[in-house]
Order: structure tokens, then C-alpha cells, then sequence
């Protein structure tokens, strides 16, 4: 819909009392903006005064939408009653910090105000809602409405249950897939062979992307990395590397630094990548819903935006990752295959051991620790995250045509053993701006406490989404410091009172929630040898 255009000036809030406030005025449509310093997490909301003749006038009710236009901008809101002059005046619109920054005039300036049309896609979201199969034009309507937040969180939440109930079709999700990739930008690095990985979630301390990353760059591959922050997790990638250097880059800037350096290591929310996906992820998160079609949509949208030619996908497989079983992850192979296969990217997926968190801490600063020691070959280096690692860059290199099938994982090791990936990694962090960091004295936590074995046995399970939940009671990743660190992992022969982790946390609160939540489950089982979990995987 083309924005209308408004030459009003300036104007403070007071100058329009007068027109607004004075019952029985006429009303007008016209309201100073006021930013109210709300983060409404991706939903655009605006805020009335009950008593304000806008309000009145156009018969508004909560959760009803405005469009709001101002200096060629408009931004959808849903409207939430205020009472409470102070948070706004009955002269006034408020509006929350994201649908603010979107309109990007400033505090006092004259905005029009109208009820908003439905967006145009409802009637398909209606469709789907009652089981329909929609037609890729459908899906490119709702991804639209929702990348330029025409949705409420009310709206996108009965899309995602709709889309999560009635499951779809493989090809709905290259549809919905190709819809987020237009969403938004998609970046060309103008190279036949861009590489990526990729990990669909679920495993603590998983952070083998931050040791690919200077691995196939020293051999010579693209892999300009952006990723995630954490949602549930006690850490993404993003928060880790985070610890090491910044994050948060401006695309010109990355771009620089991928040319300079062959890869990066930054959080993806700047670059505009599929940020359709983002909201959804807004909804689906707190309702727990990934379901297999929308995982799919989200993880390949956002490699395609990202210019990626070719992605190695990690599907883990343990009681307690989020696949559980190896016919369920054959099927989630040939969903991610076809639909890669229909977007042109080529694709190796890999299952792989889920039954356990990888290396051995879990939090941003224990989890930079371990990637730091595996970099400079520290003989306490974590060796599971070294060997997956190893692996999966492995197979990356092998995207090469000069390698020959079968030697990347050699290649890669050589990276790392002979000092490239750690002088790739340096590089990188100080193009991206370095921070201090020591990880032989990492800035954990000041308070802590162990968590030690009830009897004598031998680590029999350990339980992913608990000793994940214990370190975000702790407080990561939002406290880099915070978090777990695994003392004990599978198989390890441990007596009564030996101990199994240490939580570390910066705050009493957060340690007592840790304490409490680890006093009703370890996420410990002890038992034999024959008690531990068997899962077949591909390395």
C-alpha cells in the first residue's frame, strides 16, 4: 500500500489540546506521537487515551488496528487502551519502540490516524485456518503482511497453530520457504561456491559453527556466518562470539570483513535476512511449536537470503534432543532435501550424536572457553566438540571440486593442528573488534555451587532440555558469565558425591533458581554401562 505523504511540522503536544480534549469537539485525525518506551517483541501496538475524541470518535476497541502515517511512512498497529495520562495524553498516540522506529519521525510530530483496513492476505489465513491447501501466492501474501508487521500477535498466532495442526505439504513449505526468502534482502557475493552450516537446535553447548567458520576460511571457502541470539537456549552463536568480539554489524561492514577474511562470525538481525521469520519466531517460541515444516521454512530461507550456495545441516538424534529417533529424522532429511533441492541450494545433511550436550560448557563465556581451547589445540580441550567439529568441516571442504571425496576431514584437521584455523579466527575477531578475553581465566560468575552424584555408577543419561533450563535459571545467556559447566559426561565412571557440574551465576536470585531447579532434577541418570542410551548416527 503506497504511504501517504505529510508536510506537517513539528508540532508540540501541546498546541492541539485544544482540538482533542474539549468533550463534544470535533474529532479530529490528527495526534501528536509519543514514543512509549514498551518493547512489545515485534508487534507493533499503539496506545490511546480512553478519553481521547480520536478514540471516541472512530468507535475504536482494544485490539482493534490503526494506521498511522507520517513523512511517507505508515506502520499497522493494534491499539491498547490507556487510562494513565502520564503514559499518554488524550491528545496523543502512543507507540510502542518498534512500530516508533519504523515510522522514524520524532516525539511531538503531527501523525494522521485512520482505522486500519484488514490486511490484504486474511482471507488466505482464514483458508488455512480452516485446513485449506494454499497456492504459492497465498503464502507470499501472508509472509508480506507479516514482514511489514500487518499482523497482531493474536493474528500470527493462528497462522502458526494452523500451519503446526494441519501439517504442510512439502510443497506449501517451499512455498512459505520461497515467500520469507522475498521477505526481505538476499545477499550476493558474487562467488559460485558459498558455504554455510547449520544445526537445527536442541543440544547445550553445541557451538561447532564457531570452529568451521576459521577452518573452511583458512582453506579458502566463503562462510560468512550470521546467526541467531538465544530464545531458550542458554546460548546461540551470536552470544557466544560475542563474548570474543562484536557482534552487531552493520551489511556494509560485513561484507568488508567476509571479503577480507573469507568468513564471519556476526548476528544475522541487521542484515534484513528473511525477517518474516524473525516474527514468527516471536510466537513460536513461547507457544514451544517447531514444527517440522516451519523449521524447514525458517533454517533454508534464511541460508538463501544469506547467499549460500551450498549448507552441511546437522540433525542431532537423543532421547531428549528435539529428533528422537532415526525415522524421524529420515523423514525431516528428505523435507529439507526437497525443499532445498526446489531453492537451487545444495544440500548435506548429516545425523549426528544428540544424546548429550557437546563439550563441556554450557553459557557464553564457558562455551567461548571451549572454543578458544579447541582452537589452540589445548590438551583440555573438549575432544567431542573438537571431533564434531572436525567432521562437519570436513564435509564442507569437501564442497570443493579440487578435494577429492573422503579427505576433508583430514584437510580440516591439518587446518587446526597446524595453528591456520586459530590465526583465521584472530583475524576475524579483530576485523569484527575484539574484546578481552582470557579463557585460561574466563569472567565467570562470582557465585556458584556443584551438583554432585547420589550414588556410584556410571553416567547413564543426561538430560539436554534440563541442564539447558538450569543454565538459563542461572541467567545465560542474558549474564555472559552464567551458566554450566559439565564436570562429567557419558559413560564416566563417578562415586557418591563426586561432582557431576558446577552452575555458575551472577546474581542470588539466579543461583537459588538454578539450586532449585537441579535440587528436583539433576539432569543426571546413574546406572551401568548397559543403561546409557544407543543411537545409530552417521559419525
Amino acid at each position: 500500500m503506497p504511504a501517504e505523504t505529510l508536510d506537517t511540522p513539528l508540532v508540540p503536544a501541546s498546541d492541539t489540546a485544544a482540538a482533542t480534549a474539549t468533550p463534544g469537539a470535533v474529532p479530529v485525525s490528527r495526534l501528536a506521537l509519543r514514543r512509549v518506551a514498551i518493547d512489545t517483541w515485534r508487534e507493533n501496538v499503539a496506545y490511546l487515551h480512553r478519553d481521547c475524541a480520536v478514540y471516541r470518535a472512530e468507535g475504536f476497541q482494544a485490539l482493534s488496528k490503526v494506521d498511522v502515517r507520517a513523512n511517507g511512512r505508515h506502520v499497522l498497529a493494534t491499539v491498547n487502551v490507556v487510562d494513565d495520562p502520564c503514559i499518554v495524553g488524550c491528545n496523543e498516540l502512543g507507540l510502542s519502540e518498534d512500530a516508533f522506529a519504523q515510522l522514524g519521525v520524532p516525539n511531538g510530530y503531527m501523525v494522521a490516524v485512520s482505522q486500519a483496513e484488514p490486511p490484504e492476505s486474511m482471507g488466505a489465513l482464514f483458508r488455512k485456518i480452516s485446513g485449506e491447501r494454499l497456492a504459492r501466492a497465498d503464502f507470499h501474501a501472508i509472509v508480506r503482511d507479516i514482514a511489514e508487521r500487518h499482523y497482531s500477535k493474536i493474528e500470527l498466532t493462528a497462522f502458526v497453530v494452523a500451519c503446526h495442526r494441519d501439517e504442510l505439504d512439502r510443497e506449501e513449505v517451499f512455498f512459505l520457504s520461497d515467500a520469507m526468502v522475498a521477505s526481505g534482502q538476499r545477499l550476493d557475493w558474487h562467488e559460485p561456491l558459498v558455504v554455510d552450516k547449520h544445526c537445527i537446535g536442541g543440544i547445550p553447548g553445541n557451538r561447532t559453527s564457531m570452529l568451521i567458520v576459521p577452518i573452511v576460511a583458512a582453506h579458502g571457502m566463503l562462510c560468512p556466518k550470521t546467526s541467531s541470539r538465544a530464545i531458550t537456549s542458554p546460548a546461540g552463536t551470536a552470544d557466544t562470539m560475542e563474548v570474543l568480539a562484536n557482534v552487531q554489524l552493520p551489511l556494509e561492514e560485513l561484507q568488508r570483513i567476509v571479503r577480507d577474511h573469507r568468513g564471519c562470525l556476526a548476528w544475522g538481525g541487521t542484515a534484513q535476512l528473511s525477517p518474516a521469520d524473525d516474527v514468527l519466531i516471536s510466537v513460536e517460541r513461547p507457544l514451544a511449536i517447531d514444527s517440522p515444516g516451519q523449521m524447514v521454512a525458517s533454517i533454508l530461507s534464511k541460508k538463501i537470503a544469506a547467499g549460500s550456495t551450498h549448507l552441511v545441516l546437522d540433525i542431532p538424534i537423543g532421547p531428549t534432543a528435539k529428533v528422537r529417533s532415526m525415522p524421524e529424522a529420515q523423514r525431516l532429511r528428505r523435507l529439507f532435501e526437497y525443499v532445498a533441492h526446489r531453492l537451487g541450494l545444495s544440500l548435506d545433511v548429516v545425523i549426528t550424536d544428540g544424546r548429550q550436550p557437546i563439550g563441556n560448557g554450557i553459557g557464553p563465556v564457558l562455551e567461548a572457553r571451549d572454543v578458544m581451547r579447541v582452537l589452540e589445540n589445548d590438551p583440555s580441550a573438549p575432544n567431542d566438540l573438537r571431533q564434531k567439529s572436525l567432521r562437519l568441516a570436513g564435509r564442507l571442504i569437501e564442497c570443493d571440486p579440487d578435494v577429492r571425496g573422503g579427505d576433508g576431514y583430514a584437510i580440516a584437521r591439518d587446518i587446526l593442528d597446524s595453528g591456520r584455523a586459530l590465526a583465521r579466527m584472530r583475524a576475524i575477531i579483530a576485523a569484527q573488534g575484539a574484546k578481552e578475553f582470557d579463557h585460561n581465566h574466563p569472567p565467570l560468575g562470582a557465585l556458584s555451587f556443584d551438583v554432585c552424584a547420589s550414588a556410584a555408577g556410571v553416567v547413564a543419561g543426561i538430560d539436554n532440555l534440563q541442564i539447558a533450563r538450569i543454565a538459563r535459571l542461572a541467567g545465560a545467556p542474558k549474564v555472559q558469565g552464567a551458566g554450566v559447566d559439565l564436570l562429567c559426561k557419558l559413560g564416566d565412571a563417578v562415586a557418591q558425591g563426586d561432582v557431576l557440574y558446577r552452575v555458575h551465576a551472577g546474581y542470588g536470585a539466579d543461583l537459588e533458581f538454578a539450586r532449585q531447579a537441579s535440587a528436583r532434577a539433576s539432569a543426571y541418570r546413574i546406572g551401568t554401562a548397559d543403561d546409557m542410551p544407543r543411537v545409530f548416527v552417521e559419525f
